[in-house]
């Protein structure tokens, strides 16, 4: 004890250990993944299925060690070196704050992540990847599967390690949570997304053989089918961009617009059946949208019920009205509305019912309350209703395919380009880039139209008013709109569902029960039940994929809306743009 010490304090604590219980849980899994696990992926059923032990370690099953020192896979050792790179942290008391300890972790994380993701790119399936390589090394020089169990588990590892590194660093305000949250997000955003978008695209300045060709790309650019304006001057058709852009402008507009009128009614009014309302709202989200467009044909088509009824009670001619711009964009409401009143209901009842009631304590008129309050807090959700309705008739493939006639819009394009006769994936890869210039021009619009304003409302206390009336004259108008609507929609399933009970629809609707023995039939003379229908395997399909992927598509979205919403960080609106660039591709 020193003079200055006072008597009985407590001795200092030691320094804390630089490795830290996280740190030693990532670096030990990085152990694990490169002594221990399949680096490469397993056939049939993976590492689930215990099999795979029985052949371990082998070329197949053994991890990455083992793959480098005894199967000659030498280019898997370097990650040893970036684990090495970690050892002082284990020998030396530095505390968490100490740079050295930071500089380590960067060095070692970002070295081992940058080594597997360079050598996973440079040696694929078939021998190198990269032309270069082959020219420098010689052909077709090694090859490797794709990643299995142990090597995603030591890039992850790797990643986080370089993360903790950059938060201890200052990145994302020193919060280990929100560096690594959105580095991983940013990777799978990277891997799923802009990896497999970019290398399409790629094509759309290469030649047929390959070669770099920028005059070939301007060519398909500037294309008279892309950009043509015939039809403003003429009984042509005007080109498949404006069409799609067209579309897409009522699909955003007319979606947001339904969306919000369900939204009032179901949270603003004392509409009697709100129930089955949302209900009859929210069913066209677990419905494919080619089922919506089928069902119009069923209904609207030459030989549709309601055209055979008209033509029968009335002598109205058979037209195919439906096929074309009409047809695809009530297919396209039908299909997308229910995502604007699902963004819009939220906002709507989180506005604060307490400045509707400031605003009619100085006598405001209920429209008065609406354009002043109410409206302008409504607007990030508008934008963004308009902004996903905008987006999702861009992507749309089922309902042009099915409706469009000689309407054409750029998915369509962009498909048979590449399955057509011509089978051009330079033009493909063009029409696709315009697709995603709409997207990235409808973000910026929307991003301009809400600017830098807040529209959240701060108080010390909850707010426990009631929400201000709706205006007469808006009430009946939001009536006008969603009774029909819902009446269409369940029009639209009791076709879908009556189809299944007749022979053919629009030619023969006897009724019968043959179409569901024929897909969902029992075998119950066995032991047990017999799954023998046609259409079981695919059920089962379906409802496996969506087990599986609903838990971490929810896990991910609240990740993602969570960074978005409460975290500020360099590139948050490239971001939010990268994360939203899946629903514009087809």
């Amino acid at each position: 004890m020193t003079g200055r010490e006072p008597a009985g304090a407590a001795p200092p604590s030691p320094p804390s250990p630089g490795w830290s219980r996280p740190v030693a849980a990532w670096l030990g899994l990085v152990g694990l993944g490169l002594v221990l696990l399949p680096w490469y992926v397993l056939p049939g059923g993976g590492v689930a299925d215990p099999g795979w032990l029985r052949q371990y370690p082998d070329v197949v099953t053994a991890s990455a060690l083992v793959q480098g020192l005894r199967h000659g896979r030498w280019w898997l050792l370097p990650p040893f070196l970036a684990l090495g790179l970690c050892l002082p942290l284990l020998a030396r008391g530095w505390p968490a704050d100490d740079q050295r300890r930071a500089g380590l972790l960067v060095a070692a994380g970002g070295l081992g992540f940058l080594w597997i993701t360079l050598q996973a790119a440079a040696i694929g399936h078939q021998g190198w990847s990269w032309a270069w390589l082959a020219t420098r090394f010689g052909g077709p020089g090694p090859s490797q599967p794709g990643f299995g169990v142990g090597a995603t588990l030591v890039a992850l590892a790797f990643l986080m390690l370089l993360c903790r590194g950059l938060a201890a660093r200052g990145w994302g305000n020193g919060d280990n949570f929100v560096v690594g949250s959105v580095s991983l997000v940013t990777l799978l955003v990277a891997v799923f997304v802009l990896l497999p978008v970019l290398t399409v695209l790629a094509s759309a300045v290469k030649d047929d053989a390959g070669t770099f060709a920028p005059r070939l790309f301007w060519e398909k650019l500037g294309d008279r089918s892309v950009w043509g304006l015939d039809c403003l001057q003429s009984g042509f058709r005007c080109g498949v961009a404006w069409n799609t852009l067209f579309l897409a402008l009522l699909v955003g507009v007319g979606s947001t617009l339904l969306g919000l009128a369900f939204a009032l009614v179901a949270t603003r009014t004392a509409f009697p059946l709100k129930a089955l309302l949302r209900v009859f709202t929210v069913l066209p989200i677990i419905t494919p949208p080619f089922v919506i467009g089928l069902a119009l044909v069923l209904l609207l088509g030459r030989s549709g019920a309601v055209t055979t009824f008209l033509a029968g009670a009335f002598g109205l001619p058979r037209t195919r009205w439906i096929y074309g711009l009409p047809g695809v964009l009530l297919a396209q409401l039908l299909a997308f509305t229910p995502i604007a009143f699902l963004v819009l209901v939220g906002v709507v009842q989180g506005i604060s019912p307490s400045l509707e009631e400031a605003a009619q304590t100085l006598r405001a008129s209920p429209w008065t309350i609406f354009r002043t309050v109410s409206w302008p807090l409504l607007r990030p959700g508008l934008a963004n209703a308009f902004l996903l309705g905008f987006v999702e008739s861009l992507a749309d493939f089922g309902n042009p395919l099915v409706l469009g006639g000689n309407y054409e819009v750029l998915s369509i394009k962009v498909f048979f380009a590449v399955v057509g006769a011509a089978h051009d994936q330079g033009r493909a890869a063009v029409l696709a880039l315009v697709l995603l210039a709409f997207t990235l021009g409808a973000f910026a619009a929307q991003q301009r139209w809400l600017g830098r304003r807040a529209y959240t409302t701060v108080s010390g206390k909850g707010d426990a008013g009631l929400p201000a009336p709706l205006p007469r004259g808006l009430r009946w108008v939001c009536y006008g709109a969603v009774v029909p609507w819902t009446g269409f929609t369940l029009v639209i399933y009791a076709m879908i569902g009556l189809g299944g009970f007749v022979r053919t629809m629009g030619l023969d609707y006897t009724p019968t029960i043959r179409h569901y023995l024929t897909g969902f039939a029992l075998d119950l003379s066995g032991q047990g039940p017999v799954f023998v229908g046609s259409a079981w395997d695919s059920l089962w399909t379906t409802l496996e994929i969506a087990g599986i992927a609903a838990p971490f598509t929810a896990a991910a979205g609240l990740l993602i809306a969570y960074l978005l919403a409460r975290q500020s960080f360099a590139g948050r609106r490239a971001f939010e743009f990268a994360t939203l660039l899946s629903f514009a591709i087809p």
